[in-house]
């Protein structure tokens, strides 16, 4: 007779064996799943306590074998998470209550939807995640944490988070979909006249700027675009009177270093110099835009390097799908679809939950009018297959 499955919290992804928390993964789950990924916010110091990421990963173990487990954190803050709830922590103070710590179940800084729950293959996923659900849960209440809260989790897992007992809340982002084009020509011709020379006017500004574009990626990346990596993240952040630099060089070093295979730099050079680029993750069908910057300013550069390049470059490898991050309503007029995301919510203390459950269904009204409109508010014609051009 096979053991019970356990719950195990540890304090550090080093404390779990990489090949087997790996083993939980799927091919196409996004790299910030992976152990090296993890590995990398935490062993060069970018996630810690002291920046308020206090890891509280949750594993479950059928005797040696992990068979389950959750990436989670202590938070003492909300930023980095892009499921804002600043307001909840102002409006939980009129219930006496302190907001924070409270557990996350998520990866820090990654606004991309993925699993939250993972399952070895052969075991039953939904008896898995309650199992875990459950331990997480357990913590908050011995803890006496205010609440806890997944964020990016798909649908079906949202769902399924839901009807064990949590509230949901619905978001939205802008993604890009690959119907089956064949060119960049493909793309443009879902737009009318106007939008297309718009589009090309600012993609065709970069020639006349004497501006290069170009994607590094596998051997061909090194140390030295790692490091010119973080300084495209530093150079936005800074320049964001809001933002606050929380990923380190070394963060980025070890990313690179540990996910060749995953990782994609944009550089844009001109005149022998690079002056902006954008850091992606890639799998076999999507690519994830994460940070951008620039040492120039150049009139439509942004759009070019973090839109149009990654476009084009899509459709010449087959990938379905462009989700380039948080926020950026400029993306819907440039093709990028409103997009729903999930997160899972429990408030331990009943009325202030209600409160915030009751606004989460006012805000999700809102927010799937939009999504009803889908392709619409992007201004996007139907698709009618590839040009015979």
């Amino acid at each position: 007779m096979s053991p019970s499955p356990q719950i195990k919290i540890f304090s550090g992804i080093a404390q779990i064996p990489r090949e087997a928390w790996n083993a939980l993964l799927r091919p196409l789950d996004p790299p910030v799943l992976r152990w090296e990924w993890l590995d990398a916010l935490e062993s060069s110091g970018s996630t810690t306590k002291r920046r308020g990421w206090e890891a509280c990963h949750f594993t479950l173990w059928r005797g040696e074998q992990l068979i389950g487990a959750a990436p989670a954190w202590l938070k003492h803050h909300s930023m980095g998470e892009y499921v804002y709830d600043f307001a909840w922590a102002n409006a939980a103070r009129t219930f006496g209550l302190d907001y924070y710590p409270k557990l996350l179940v998520g990866v820090p800084l990654s606004p991309l939807t993925a699993r939250r729950f993972l399952c070895a293959s052969g075991e039953d996923e939904a008896e898995v995640r309650r199992a875990l659900l459950e331990g997480v849960l357990a913590l908050g209440r011995e803890e006496k944490l205010s609440s806890v809260h997944v964020i990016f989790p798909p649908a079906a897992e949202a769902e399924s988070l839901q009807q064990l007992g949590l509230f949901r809340r619905v978001g939205m982002q802008y993604h890009w979909g690959n119907p089956g084009y064949r060119s960049y020509d493909d793309y443009l011709a879902r737009f009318d006249s106007k939008r297309r020379h718009q589009l090309k006017h600012e993609r065709g500004a970069a020639a006349k700027q004497q501006i290069h574009l170009r994607t590094i990626r596998g051997d061909e990346l090194g140390p030295e675009h790692a490091a010119i990596a973080y300084r495209f993240y530093e150079a936005t952040v800074e320049k964001n009177g809001w933002g606050q630099v929380q990923l380190n060089q070394d963060f980025f070093l070890r990313a690179f270093a540990a996910l060749r295979g995953n990782v994609e730099l944009v550089v844009a050079e001109r005149e022998g110099k690079t002056i902006a680029g954008a850091f992606n993750l890639s799998t076999a069908e999507r690519l994830y835009g994460r940070y951008w910057g620039c040492f120039e300013e150049h009139p439509f550069l942004h759009f070019h390097v973090c839109l149009y390049h990654s476009i084009d470059d899509c459709i010449g490898r087959g990938l379905k799908a462009f989700e380039p991050g948080a926020g950026g309503e400029h993306k819907i007029s440039r093709g990028f679809v409103p997009t729903a995301i999930h997160s899972a919510h429990r408030i331990y203390e009943p009325k202030f939950q209600a409160a915030v459950e009751s606004f989460c269904q006012r805000e999700r009204v809102q927010v799937e009018q939009v999504l009803r409109e889908g392709e619409q508010v992007s201004g996007l014609k139907p698709w009618v297959g590839p040009s015979k051009t």
